[in-house]
């Protein structure tokens, strides 16, 4: 495929791995239009997005002071190509990401979802990054996701998400989608590395993570097989932890 391709952000105080996101993005996708939907930061990230707008052009801004399905709904609403991509602004996409999701487009593609890694820094093992692998993948096949997604436009110019879903809007795009009849790939080759803010790793924000995965997850869309693979990230939240107490790496 060789069509450039809208790409939709949503921020909110990211300004911590914004510009690595964005390099990426220049760097690897073919980019018409680079739609950011701010919900009013606070911090430096609508300086870095105008400065990007000077250097680029191609830029555009939206504020909105609603939940992720509000978000979503707006850029989706401002796309303008065949073809366009959902990228998470705490992400950096892997080389070639365009080239390697444009091999899995066909006339019944609906979408083609990158891997999510999240990155730790001083973990260093590779049956753990392959066991979450494995779970992230099975993960977006009961859950979907929006970290790093391209989407054929016509499957979701007429979805109306649920405003009220800040949590999980990206399960209903998905089984939007695949309810249409267009096909849903997840290639083992596309990935983007997740670089989590450190108060994602705290009692207080897993607590809320839980949360919210018990009130949309298994109440709203009765994922109860996602529900397995708590105990993976429990354990990956402990090991986030040990590491912030000790200070020191730790490998397998």
């Amino acid at each position: 495929m060789n069509d450039k391709v809208d790409v939709v952000i949503l921020t909110k105080d990211s300004e911590e791995v914004l510009e690595k996101c964005i390099d990426s993005i220049y760097a690897n996708l073919p980019v018409s239009t680079l739609i950011f939907v701010d919900g009013f930061s606070t911090d430096k990230t609508v300086d870095i997005i105008e400065r990007y707008r000077d250097m680029h052009g191609n830029v555009e801004i939206f504020q909105d002071n609603g939940t992720r399905a509000t978000a979503r709904q707006i850029g989706i609403k401002n796309v303008r190509t065949k073809y366009f991509v959902f990228v998470d602004s705490d992400v950096v996409l892997c080389r070639d990401w365009f080239e390697k999701a444009s091999a899995y487009i066909d006339d019944s593609t609906g979408i083609v979802w990158g891997l999510n890694i999240d990155v730790v820094p001083g973990l260093e093992s590779r049956l753990f990054l392959k066991m979450w692998k494995h779970a992230a993948k099975e993960a977006f096949n009961n859950r979907g996701g929006m970290h790093d997604t391209l989407i054929r436009y016509d499957s979701v110019k007429d979805i109306r998400i649920p405003e009220n879903l800040h949590f999980y809007e990206d399960t209903y795009i998905t089984r939007h989608v695949a309810k249409k009849g267009f096909k849903i790939v997840a290639p083992d080759d596309l990935y983007c590395l997740h670089f989590r803010p450190q108060s994602d790793w705290s009692f207080r924000e897993s607590v809320r993570i839980a949360y919210a995965d018990i009130r949309y997850g298994l109440l709203h869309f009765h994922m109860f097989r996602y529900s397995l693979y708590y105990p993976f990230f429990v354990v990956y939240w402990i090991l986030q932890n040990v590491k912030k107490i000790s200070g020191n790496k730790y490998s397998f």
